[in-house]
């Protein structure tokens, strides 16, 4: 059930953000995703697998937005980032053509970040990524964004991320993205 917009405010002052064991709440938290980021069932899937492969990879931390009674409403992880990895195996040729290759290294990458519809706009997801960003010890953080001006790019920009690559075009992935870069901590 989705609360309303009124139910959804009066339920912020219970909202807690915390570590989230996101191995073991994978498939909720992806049932989030999936109603924030709009996946199909075939999408979530494919993601439930990588979720569990980078939770186990080193440094890789994830923080939840839960609700009192223990309801998870948005979420957050990434890790430090490598270059051997896929997804800066994709990224790494646009970054180089813009001369910010160089972001890939001692870099925490966001690797998601999603919160409920009907709890947007209400400071969680600056809450969860500056929460997680604040216990690394990377100097700088990287994440990718669907290259639109969306309400997502107009958070990260506040946060003091600014675009090192756009119109970077993901297999499978029906639009471009951007990739975009902060030092930090974020700005608050």
């Amino acid at each position: 059930m989705t609360p309303s917009a009124g139910e959804a405010a009066s339920d912020l002052r219970d909202v807690v953000i915390g570590p989230l064991d996101l191995a073991a709440r994978v498939d909720e938290a992806l049932a989030v995703q999936a109603q924030a980021f709009g996946l199909s069932d075939e999408e979530v899937a494919v993601r439930r697998h990588i979720v569990v492969r980078h939770m186990a990879s080193p440094g890789a931390r994830a923080l939840g937005a839960t609700l009192g009674g223990g309801r998870l409403v948005g979420f957050v992880y990434g890790m430090p980032n490598d270059r051997a990895q896929w997804w800066s195996t994709v990224v790494e040729p646009y970054l180089r053509r813009t001369g910010n290759d160089e972001w890939l290294d001692d870099s925490f990458i966001i690797t998601e970040l999603h919160v409920l519809p009907a709890y947007q706009h209400r400071r969680i997801g600056r809450r969860l990524i500056t929460t997680l960003t604040d216990e690394v010890t990377q100097p700088r953080s990287i994440l990718s964004a669907v290259d639109t001006e969306s309400p997502a790019r107009a958070l990260y920009r506040k946060l003091g991320y600014h675009d090192l690559a756009r119109r970077v075009m993901f297999p499978s992935a029906p639009c471009p993205y951007a990739v975009m870069g902060a030092p930090l901590p974020l700005r608050r």
